[in-house]
């Protein structure tokens, strides 16, 4: 169980918008983060399916038939620090990201779980790019999820993660989580033709397997991770599109295990026009794991992730998202899951600049390739404070 609630926490992606700045010098210091919390309450029907069966009594409610839990959402609470100046002709920039969580099972015990999810260092400048060193979140995947609707909502209220670390959005029904590695990565400079290149080595990755035992190291060489993304302006609002890719050799731990590379490929789009905004992405490749790398061994996987907003009012958006991700093979490490498949719709109110309120409603379904079938029903409502 403990893997389980690490495959299902989720870095706070993004700088806060309302961070607190600090002139000193040369020296800029800013500190930001955010606190959210979510009443969630679930309920589930079959226990059929096994593996990471989202929709099923085991890890959709926790090993109950209905659950209810008031904890963190898709994003764990954050406390993040950076400094940035502008030193011999070079923009630098270092950053620490600070994560906690907030619901457990007892009201007595430390809720001492502090994890570091980001530590990191730029430089560049508008000639050269940027260049990263450190610890940061990935660059396959990282559009779905940072352009997800429950980013600061909850998306699947899965029991077993949400207790412990955060709930799910997408992850595993839709999307594969991006991850954090430690790495070094270049951004080439904003061109013209609103083309951008990110390319990153990554400290290879051991499997993360659930079902079954561990059956893959990290090999000698690093996990390679590449994405192109075109933004461009248009006369009825705004697109973006990217392709991405990831590779890494993973070593067999037994004799007899079968050779693994990871591979997977990545396309999507986002396009804004006025109060609209529509969101699709592919993603496909062996050991891609339903939630992250290789967690399901050498099975071949894709996901698939729609959703449609619309800004009903100034401070109101309301939005629909449907993911599902799909196994082609049917091997001890699937558990026989075939399929999870969430559907959500959510409303999101700016009560002010620095509190969104969040209601959201969806349902998850599981398949197994048994011909099992779970489905777990669920409700969040919460609030998520960015400072």
């Amino acid at each position: 169980m403990k893997k389980i609630l690490a495959l299902g926490a989720l870095a706070a992606c993004m700088q806060p918008a309302l961070a607190v700045d600090i002139k000193a010098g040369d020296w800029n210091v800013s500190v930001g983060g955010n606190v959210n919390a979510y009443y969630t309450f679930v309920d589930c029907n079959g226990g059929e399916v096994g593996g990471l069966a989202l929709g099923g009594q085991a890890l959709g409610c926790g090993g109950k038939d209905s659950r209810t839990t008031i904890g963190n959402g898709l994003l764990p609470s954050a406390l993040v620090t950076s400094a940035s100046s502008t030193q011999g002709g070079y923009d630098i920039k270092a950053l620490i990201g600070i994560y906690v969580h907030a619901a457990t099972d007892s009201a007595i015990s430390q809720n001492s779980e502090v994890d570091v999810r980001q530590a990191f260092f730029t430089f560049g400048n508008a000639g050269l790019g940027t260049f990263k060193l450190g610890r940061d979140n990935g660059i396959f995947g990282s559009h779905p999820i940072l352009n997800d609707m429950t980013l600061m909502g909850v998306g699947a209220p899965v029991q077993a993660t949400q207790r412990g670390r955060v709930a799910l959005g997408h992850i595993g029904a839709g999307y594969a989580y991006f991850g954090q590695y430690g790495q070094i990565a270049y951004s080439t400079p904003a061109m013209g033709n609103g083309l951008t290149v990110d390319i990153g080595l990554m400290s290879p990755v051991a499997d993360t397997p659930v079902v079954a035992g561990s059956a893959y190291s990290a090999d000698s060489t690093p996990q390679y991770q590449a994405q192109l993304t075109f933004q461009q302006a248009m006369a009825q609002g705004e697109l973006k599109a990217w392709i991405g890719v990831k590779s890494q050799r993973l070593e067999p731990e037994l004799p007899g295990t079968p050779d693994l590379t990871l591979r997977g490929i990545e396309a999507g789009a986002l396009y804004q026009a006025g109060p609209v905004g529509l969101l699709l992405n592919v993603q496909r490749g062996r050991g891609l794991g339903i939630l992250s790398d290789a967690d399901q061994g050498r099975v071949r996987t894709t996901h698939f992730l729609a959703q449609g907003t619309y800004q009903a009012m100034d401070k109101l958006k309301v939005g629909l998202s449907y993911g599902m991700s799909e196994n082609d093979d049917n091997t001890v490490g699937t558990g026989g899951l075939e399929s999870n498949r969430n559907i959500t719709v959510g409303a999101y109110y700016a009560l002010n600049s620095a509190i969104t309120l969040v209601a959201e409603g969806g349902q998850t379904r599981s398949k197994g390739f048994g011909g099992g079938r779970d489905k777990m029903n669920g409700v969040s409502l919460g609030g998520f404070f960015a400072f």
